[in-house]
C-alpha cells in the first residue's frame, strides 16, 4: 500500500489535537503569513529601498507606536484613538438596532401566520437587494453624517439575521407550543417563555456572522462621506501611498473585529451553557 494509499485509509476524523497541538496548529497560518510578507517585502526593498507597497515589519511597529501614542500636529488629538470611537460607535448603533429588529420580526414571522405572510415575502427581496447600491440613495435622504452610515449597517444585515431567526422558530417543535397553550399560555407568553430562550442563542450566533458585513458597509460608507473613522482614514492616506499607515489601520480593524466576536462567543456561552456555538 502506497504513502496516500495509507493516508487515506486512516480514519483522521477520529484524531484530535491536544491543547498544545491545536494552539500550534491556530498559530501557524499566521506564522506562514508574517513570514510570506517579511519575504516579500524584504525582496522589493532589496531591490528599491524606496518602495513602498510591502513596508518591513520594523516600519509597520514603529507606525503603530506613533499612531497610538503621538498627537496630531494640528487637532492635538491622537486622530487613531478618534477613528476607533466614531467607527465603533456606527458598528454598534447598527448592529444593536439589526439585531433588534431581526429578533422581533424573526419571532413574529415565525409564530404568527398573518405576520409570515406579511412581511416573510418582503424580506426575502430585501435580501437580495445588493446594500452598496443604496448608498448613494442613503446620503441624499438621509444627508452625509451618522444616520446614513447606520442605516446602510441595518439594511445590509437586518434581512438575513431576520430569514434565519424566523426559521429557526419555525423549527420550534410544535407540541411545545400547544402545551404552552393548553396551559393558558397567551401568543406573548407563547413568544416570551418558548420563543424567545430558544432563539437569543442562534441572535448571537447571527451578530457574530454578520459582522463582517457589518464592517465592510461602515468602512464603505466613511470611505465616501466622512471627516473621521477607521474606513475613512484609509481611504485619506491612500493617495499617499502610505501602506505602514494603511496596513496598521487593517491589523487594528482584524484585532478589534476578533475581540468582539470573542466577547459575543464568550457570552454566548455563559449565558447558554447548553448551546455550543461552535463557530
Amino acid at each position: 500500500m502506497s504513502l496516500i494509499e495509507d493516508i487515506f485509509a486512516m480514519r483522521l476524523i477520529n484524531y484530535v489535537p491536544s491543547r498544545p497541538g491545536a494552539i500550534f496548529l491556530a498559530a501557524l497560518p499566521f506564522i506562514l503569513l508574517f513570514v510570506a510578507y517579511s519575504i516579500a517585502s524584504d525582496i522589493r526593498l532589496t531591490a528599491n529601498p524606496q518602495d513602498k507597497l510591502l513596508p518591513a515589519p520594523s516600519t509597520i511597529v514603529e507606525t503603530a507606536e506613533r499612531l497610538f501614542t503621538v498627537p496630531d500636529k494640528r487637532s492635538k488629538e491622537i486622530l487613531l484613538w478618534n477613528d476607533t470611537f466614531a467607527s465603533l460607535g456606527r458598528l454598534f448603533g447598527g448592529v444593536a438596532i439589526s439585531a433588534t429588529l431581526s429578533l422581533i420580526l424573526g419571532i413574529a414571522i415565525g409564530l404568527l401566520p398573518y405576520a409570515r405572510s406579511l412581511f416573510s415575502s418582503f424580506i426575502a427581496v430585501m435580501s437580495m437587494v445588493p446594500p452598496l447600491a443604496l448608498l448613494p440613495i442613503l446620503f441624499i435622504v438621509f444627508g452625509l453624517g451618522e444616520v446614513s452610515k447606520i442605516v446602510l449597517i441595518v439594511i445590509g444585515i437586518t434581512p438575513f439575521m431576520t430569514r434565519d431567526l424566523a426559521q429557526r422558530v419555525m423549527e420550534i417543535p410544535n407540541e411545545q407550543i400547544v402545551k404552552a397553550q393548553t396551559l393558558g399560555a397567551s401568543s406573548w407568553v407563547v413568544a416570551q417563555r418558548v420563543a424567545l430562550p430558544q432563539v437569543l442563542p442562534r441572535l448571537i450566533s447571527n451578530v457574530r456572522l454578520s459582522l463582517g458585513s457589518a464592517w465592510l458597509f461602515l468602512i464603505a460608507a466613511e470611505a465616501v462621506a466622512s471627516n473621521v473613522g477607521l474606513g475613512y482614514r484609509i481611504f485619506l492616506v491612500r493617495r499617499y501611498l502610505a501602506m505602514d499607515v494603511i496596513l496598521t489601520y487593517v491589523i487594528w480593524i482584524t484585532l478589534l473585529a476578533f475581540i468582539i466576536d470573542w466577547a459575543l462567543k464568550a457570552l454566548s456561552r455563559r449565558a447558554f451553557p447548553w448551546m455550543e456555538a461552535g463557530l
